[in-house]
């Protein structure tokens, strides 16, 4: 995996997420796979757009033929190509399926999931990085960048980064003792419907790999992370 540098989220808690940022490399190539996706989209709709304004399919409403192309053919082809990108990263929580390909999503400041406002902004902000052609102020814009970000990016104030948790612990000093991790736990808990899912999910794993627990992917909802951390302070959950 090939990146310039990691973001560092600071927690609540004192341990620090970092997510590895995406490059131009990886944002290119989830570009490619959601451009395709559109590009079959449209023809597949194309196709059968046509076969409904020639009439070989009954379209009983009374409209004359340049409206009828408009709404038939016109309209869903602009709202496949435009509000593609948008649509999907609310429903997907920053991702699209070509970014899921790269395994990459997209990312606030914090590291938080954007909201609707962010991705809103990001994505009419694509009309400026598609200037002069082909992405070109978006892709010169993510080559010269420190985090790879295009103007949609910088206007939103997000990022691309790849999906893996990594949490780093921070290094304890000789007379850290279990208390001080109990403590950590505990603010964990306390703050923890305040943390963003991916946040609060990463930082209980990793607390719990620090002793000794390790649970495999399809154990790790909620409320059996909850009841884990709980275990570790030795007060049941509530």
């Amino acid at each position: 995996m090939s990146h310039a540098r990691d973001l560092v989220v600071d927690s609540v808690t004192g341990v620090a997420l970092t997510l590895p940022v995406a490059g131009p490399g990886a944002r290119s190539y989830a570009f490619l796979i959601d451009w395709l996706i559109r590009a079959i989209a449209f023809v597949a709709w194309y196709g059968v757009a046509a076969l409904i304004y020639n009439h070989r399919w009954s379209f009983s409403a009374p409209l004359s033929p340049d409206t009828k192309w408009f709404v038939l053919v016109v309209t869903p082809a602009a709202s496949m190509y435009f509000l593609y990108h948008f649509v999907l990263e609310v429903a997907m929580r920053g991702r699209t399926p070509g970014k899921r390909m790269a395994g990459i999503h997209i990312v606030t400041r914090d590291g938080n999931a954007p909201g609707v406002g962010a991705l809103l902004t990001r994505n009419v902000f694509r009309l400026v990085d598609s200037l002069p052609l082909l992405y070109g102020v978006g892709l010169i814009a993510t080559l010269i960048t420190k985090d790879y970000v295009r103007i949609g990016d910088m206007a939103a104030g997000t990022l691309l980064a790849y999906e893996r948790r990594d949490v780093l612990l921070p290094d304890l000093p000789g007379s850290a003792t279990r208390g001080s991790d109990i403590e950590t736990v505990n603010e964990l808990l306390q703050r923890w419907h305040s943390l963003s899912v991916d946040a609060r999910q990463g930082l209980a794993l990793a607390l719990l790999s620090q002793h000794g627990i390790h649970l495999p992917p399809e154990s790790r909802s909620d409320a059996e992370l909850q009841s884990r951390l709980a275990q570790l302070t030795g007060v049941p959950p509530k």
